[in-house]
């Protein structure tokens, strides 16, 4: 995704918020806002952004795993099933 037409000085967003949110919901893509000529803050829509914190939360999730399996800090399905059925069956 090319961010270049996404790209709005900050005097554009005081002018224009309403639209601008409006547009954020519909298009679904992140606005760069610049000040000064610099890149400042990215606005997106909350959807979006919920999206992007669940997806990293299953990365870091995911990589947790590996580091799990690379450390040798794994249990065998069978020994994971086996001490659930006893368990369950001691209650």
């Amino acid at each position: 995704m090319r961010y270049s037409s996404q790209v709005k000085p900050i005097s554009y967003l005081k002018a224009n918020a309403a639209e601008v949110l409006a547009n954020l919901a519909e298009q679904r893509q992140p606005l760069v806002i610049t000040q000064n000529g610099e890149a400042k803050a990215v606005l997106q829509d909350v959807a979006s952004f919920e999206e992007t914190q669940e997806t990293l939360a299953l990365l870091k999730i995911l990589a947790l795993g590996n580091q799990d399996v690379a450390a040798n800090k794994i249990t065998p399905v069978a020994d994971v099933v086996a001490r659930l059925r006893a368990k369950r069956a001691s209650t």
